[in-house]
């Protein structure tokens, strides 16, 4: 998560955190990718942030994208 106006990383989250790590049997499907989303969601409630923009960054709403978003979203987190 980037606030831009300030320029700043607030938080990051991927299959290599620790929470994630020995959990994932396989961290390229779309099962990891929506784990990703849910720990994201719970980093970003811990910090009190509950609105967010999914920027994608050009690649298109399916797969491991789509993925995140939804368990983001399953999280609590709303875009």
């Amino acid at each position: 998560m980037v606030v831009d106006s300030a320029g700043k990383t607030i938080l990051a989250v991927s299959t290599l955190s620790p929470e994630l790590r020995g959990q994932l049997k396989k961290t390229t499907d779309v099962n990891a990718a929506k784990q990703v989303g849910l720990l994201a969601a719970r980093r970003c409630l811990e910090k009190g942030i509950s609105q967010v923009v999914f920027d994608r960054n050009g690649f298109l709403y399916h797969g491991r994208v789509r993925a995140v978003a939804e368990g983001a979203r399953e999280g609590g987190l709303k875009f």
